[in-house]
């Protein structure tokens, strides 16, 4: 697989990778490998960044679309999404709040469905 595949796969920013990493092909065997036992610098890498967007959402508790709502387009260190989340900015206390709520719907809406599908109601529709 390409390089970019396997960074995505390993959670990792393939700019921060080693050299021999990014100009390489990577094996579903060699991926595997990676998994199972990372070398010291993809345990650095995972560890304190730099992160991707996705694995920086994750870690703030937002989503992607947060991220750049919030002008945030750089890939973060873990120390850099520590501070962070020591003394949010109001951007992110807001994404938070919105993340959640859309966890709360997504939660309500399953409900609703397995509700249905028991009263013999049929499937989670379109319908409210």
């Amino acid at each position: 697989m390409k390089p970019e595949t396997a960074a995505k796969k390993l959670g990792i920013l393939l700019d921060a990778a080693p050299e021999e990493f990014r100009s390489g092909e990577v094996s579903r065997a060699e991926l595997a490998a990676l998994q199972a036992d990372p070398p010291e610098w993809l345990a650095t890498l995972r560890r304190e960044g730099p992160h991707p967007r996705s694995v920086v959402a994750a870690k703030l508790g937002v989503s992607n679309s947060g991220l750049a709502r919030a002008g945030i387009d750089q890939p973060l260190t873990t120390a850099e999404i520590k501070d962070l989340l020591a003394a949010p900015p109001a951007w992110l206390v807001e994404e938070r709040a919105r993340q959640a709520g859309v966890r709360a719907e997504k939660r309500r809406i399953a409900e609703r469905d397995a509700a249905r599908r028991e009263a013999g109601g049929g499937g989670g529709g379109a319908g409210v």
